[in-house]
């Protein structure tokens, strides 16, 4: 499964506290930090929060262009993990 702008903009307009996306088993998952300590969750791996992409963009409403770009940057990592 690929990371679209679709999930990037779920996950800077989530209301969780401590808002991640993570992949677990090949699934993204939108999740709140604390789920992140959950046993259920365990093996889940954050590739992205929604703190450090406000900290990117600061107080920008990003386009679709630039979710689709962050969404890219994001999946470009995810892939770089695969050796």
């Amino acid at each position: 499964m690929r990371i679209t702008a679709e999930h990037v903009r779920s996950l800077l307009d989530s209301e969780l506290q401590g808002a991640a996306l993570a992949l677990r088993e090949g699934e993204i998952l939108l999740l709140a930090g604390a789920d992140l300590e959950s046993p259920r969750y365990a093996g889940a791996l954050v590739v992205a929060t929604a703190a450090g992409l406000r900290g990117q963009l600061g107080d920008h409403r990003p386009s679709q262009r630039e979710l689709e770009e962050l969404a890219a940057g994001i999946e470009a990592g995810v892939s770089n993990l695969g050796g």
